[in-house]
């Protein structure tokens, strides 16, 4: 499995595990969708932290799967995970060190609280390789505020740890080497009441956005399969990227 997960004292853990970068394969989704259900199954869970072995949480999605035709089916996974992970049920605290980008950057936006290390980077490179983050357009707006979105999202510009929190991204910011301890202790502090508050107080948290968050994940992924894929460059951005040289764009 490339999640690994651990359980103690209602306090679930989440790894991703496909190192050095946690590189977001098709398995490691499926992997991680799977483990999403049997936490949502067990009844002695009260909060859950999603962390990362290695030194980077993500260096985000596998490229190469964004091409023709994996991404048709890449695509809607990837959008599923994040619902997976934003409609999960108990309190999600994502404990970030190094680099979290593309996908990998998408994935915390979808927790409730992030602490991130001191080195911790945050990006969204995809526009320069001609194509788009769906999940950071659907939610990024929400989280830190539409000209900042705008900015991460259409320059490719990253951000450190002090950054993301200045816009409201991330809610601690630590030494690298207290990113987990800090997370855990979060963590604790939340499992001391009572899952079923916990629970309710949740779907409260989320009542004025959920709906409207789910349906922007479901277009951003339409356009991004049925308009962003028909054009020329986007396939021309990924395969340069694979193929380690300069794009040559048609603007079309």
């Amino acid at each position: 499995m490339k999640v690994q997960t651990s359980v103690d004292d209602g306090i679930g853990r989440l790894a991703l595990s496909n190192p050095p970068l946690n590189i977001l394969t098709r398995q490691v989704m499926a992997d991680l969708r799977a483990k999403l259900a049997e936490f949502e199954r067990d009844e002695s869970l009260r909060v859950v932290v999603l962390g990362a072995e290695g030194k980077h949480f993500s260096a985000g999605a596998d490229v190469g799967e964004h091409l023709p035709p994996d991404f048709e089916e890449m695509i809607p996974e990837f959008i599923d995970t994040i619902k997976a992970l934003h409609r999960f049920p108990l309190p999600m605290i994502a404990a970030v060190r190094g680099r979290c980008l593309g996908g990998g950057f998408e994935l915390i936006q979808a927790v409730d609280v992030v602490v991130a290390g001191e080195g911790a980077l945050f990006g969204q490179p995809e526009i320069m390789l001609a194509v788009f983050p769906p999940v950071a357009c659907a939610l990024l707006p929400e989280l830190c505020g539409p000209a900042r979105a705008a900015e991460l999202v259409l320059t490719g510009d990253t951000m450190g740890a002090k950054d993301a929190a200045a816009v409201g991204l991330v809610a601690r910011v630590v030494s690298d080497e207290r990113v987990e301890q800090e997370a855990l202790e979060i963590a604790g502090r939340m499992a001391k009441h009572s899952a079923a508050a916990l629970r309710v107080t949740k779907r409260a948290l989320r009542a004025g956005s959920a709906d409207r968050l789910r349906e922007a994940l479901d277009r951003a992924g339409r356009l991004y399969v049925e308009d962003l894929m028909a054009t020329e460059d986007a396939t021309e951005g990924l395969r340069a990227f694979l193929e380690k040289r300069r794009p040559v764009w048609k603007h079309r």
